[in-house]
């Protein structure tokens, strides 16, 4: 295949600002970029651009949010653009048969998981959570069912034993924007090959919810550990001291049998050991509500004395011991 490609860029956060970038840089003209309606965000509740709104303003680009993908004025749009690919890349919305029949090449994918494992909206977290090892990014044609598309092209990364889902997801973006050009070459080479997925190794990766951050002290060490790690940047892992939420930004777990109930502060000097239901749990680093981030060992001053217990009045919730 000679000829030029026009494509249409579907994405929103700034996981998918990278292959924006890298089809800029590439010899087929992106006409055009759909984003998801801008949303109120923060305590002011202000209108927030997405990232890769920003990122297609700059360059000139035209951005399309439409409220409702099946609306007919979003398929006159999407048709006026006379698209021979769609590219998505967290987006946030499935897309219907009708966008993906419109070019003739139908729609590809940037999915950050190595398919049929983690299909879902939060294939990072749930990597991280499952105590995976190795992760990566799956580039898969599109259909109708979530991430259930051919596999076209994969690329694996190890996950790092600290790393949380923000570095993950950096890193897997920047992989993810040079599997999709090399993908798009293959598909200029006429080189292309399709795998279908096998659904029976299928893993699901749901959403994540604010309340999934709560933790439950009940839980082993190793299980809250990763938590910890997976919720970073959002939710966030947090549990409650003196009334106050407490954010837990950075955490490890050592195989230290406690000798208190879960929950209770076991150590507050370089660190805030924390007893949990298997093992101890070493709190790095802290954000107490109203307050700035803060060392653990600089927070445990003043604030934390050994035989406080930490979120009392909480109840349990993800991960379940099992998962």
């Amino acid at each position: 295949m000679n000829n030029l490609l026009r494509v249409v860029f579907f994405g929103t956060p700034e996981f998918a600002v990278p292959s924006l970038r890298a089809l800029l840089a590439g010899r087929d003209p992106v006409i055009g970029v759909v984003c998801q309606p801008d949303k109120p965000a923060g305590r002011g509740q202000q209108l927030t651009v997405a990232p890769v709104k920003r990122a297609a303003l700059r360059a000139g680009l035209a951005v399309f949010q439409p409220e409702k993908l099946r609306a007919p004025e979003t398929l006159e749009t999407l048709a006026s653009w006379a698209p021979d690919l769609i590219v998505v890349a967290a987006y946030g919305k499935i897309l219907p048969k009708l966008i993906l029949e419109l070019p003739p090449l139908g729609g590809i994918n940037v999915h950050a998981s190595l398919l049929p494992k983690y299909r879902g909206a939060a294939p990072i977290q749930w990597a991280i959570l499952r105590g995976e090892q190795r992760t990566g990014i799956t580039i898969m044609c599109m259909n109708e069912r979530m991430d259930a598309g051919d596999i076209l092209l994969q690329q694996e990364i190890d996950i790092g034993p600290q790393e949380t889902c923000g570095e993950l997801q950096a890193r897997l973006a920047e992989v993810g924007a040079r599997a999709l050009m090399e993908t798009i070459a293959r598909l200029h080479a006429g080189t292309l090959m399709r795998q279908p997925q096998q659904d029976d190794q299928m893993t699901l990766a749901p959403m994540i919810k604010k309340e999934d951050g709560r933790i439950d002290w009940t839980q082993p060490a190793v299980l809250i550990a990763r938590m910890v790690r997976a919720f970073n940047p959002w939710p966030s892992a947090f549990t409650s001291l003196g009334g106050k939420q407490l954010k837990i930004h950075r955490a490890h777990a050592k195989a230290l049998q406690p000798t208190g109930p879960p929950g209770t502060a076991l150590r507050a000097d370089n660190g805030i050991w924390v007893a949990t239901g298997e093992g101890t749990l070493v709190l790095d680093e802290v954000q107490l509500e109203g307050r700035k981030r803060l060392s653990a060992a600089a927070f445990a001053r003043g604030a934390v004395k050994v035989g406080m217990v930490l979120g009392e009045s909480d109840s349990p919730s993800l991960p379940r011991k099992g998962t």
